[in-house]
């Protein structure tokens, strides 16, 4: 088990470096112009050498900041970050257990507080507002992230993300739920603090956000922790709504394809407006889930009569 864990640690990692890459690549391409291309082959060792750079740069501390929460805030995020993927459903079964809905939900509510600690540490006035715009966002996403999964779960009848596997043999629930699965991945992109929901870290209106005041090994984690969490939602997606054949090649494809929508949406869309995007999901996502929640209430309880 500590070997898996291992292994599974590696390969996120590795998959938060090359995604880095695909990024910028992507970006380069939208804006008619080369990625990285000079460090190795094509530009392939390019995350490697950011690596070694943001590990080797100083670290700065503020001299007003509250040193340890300030220096811990981003290893809290990372290892949250990382944490999350405990709940996916592994081959050999490793801690694939009855409730991992529940726990991912769990896992990913407590990230927020280490974005606020890590503004509000930081003692300066625009990590603080990064940060308090990020704590009312991710609260007012976490919501219709539940509502909208609940029909989900109402439909499998389990906690278990295993089960998301053989519910949808057939049919996938993207085609069963069409407009919850775009609410989904709305609501996604604004968990990540994604283009166009990346309030937390305005450029144009708050220097970089809740994390101006990091430099080196902390902004590198909460840079790792960004993406990771990119990967793992975009993993929970596959598994969801796009069939979660978690054992083929097909899965992996969809996952990579996912992910580049990420990007290609920060390469295409500006930045949302704050009102408008509490707007969008208290007085759209809301009532829209809540409606959606009781037709597949209905649902379940015909399929359930009929079988009986």
């Amino acid at each position: 088990m500590v070997l898996i864990f291992i292994i599974l640690i590696v390969g996120i990692l590795v998959g938060v470096a090359f995604l880095t890459l695909m990024e910028r690549k992507i970006l380069g391409y939208i804006q008619v112009r080369k990625g990285p291309n000079k460090v190795g082959y094509m530009g392939i060792l390019q995350p490697f050498g950011d690596a070694i750079k943001l590990f080797s740069k100083e670290q700065i501390f503020p001299y007003m900041s509250n040193i340890l929460i300030f220096i811990f805030s981003p290893i809290l995020n990372l290892l949250l970050s990382l944490f999350l993927w405990l709940s996916v459903p592994f081959y050999c079964y490793y801690l694939n257990f009855n409730f991992s809905v529940l726990f991912f939900f769990s896992i990913s509510s407590l990230g927020v507080y280490t974005i606020m600690m890590s503004g509000w540490s930081s003692n300066s006035n625009y990590s603080l507002l990064g940060s308090l715009r990020s704590v009312a966002q991710t609260i007012s996403y976490e919501v219709s992230m539940f509502l909208i999964l609940l029909s989900f779960l109402v439909l499998t009848l389990s906690l278990n993300l295993y089960d998301f596997i053989y519910y949808q043999k057939f049919i996938w629930f993207l085609f069963l739920n069409l407009p919850l699965s775009i609410m989904w991945f709305i609501s996604s992109l604004a968990e990540t603090n994604r283009t166009p929901f990346d309030f937390a870290e305005g450029e144009s209106e708050l220097v970089s956000g809740f994390n101006v005041e990091y430099s080196g090994v902390g902004f590198a984690f909460i840079f790792m922790a960004e993406y990771s969490n990119i990967l793992f939602m975009s993993m929970i997606s596959v598994l969801i709504i796009l069939g979660g054949d978690f054992y083929s090649w097909f899965f992996f494809m969809k996952l990579v394809f996912l992910s580049f929508l990420w990007i290609w949406i920060r390469g295409t869309l500006p930045r949302y407006r704050y009102d408008k995007l509490m707007y969008l999901t208290w007085k759209v996502f809301l009532p829209v889930s809540l409606n959606f929640f009781m037709f597949n209430m209905g649902l379940s309880l015909i399929i359930m009569v009929y079988i009986i």
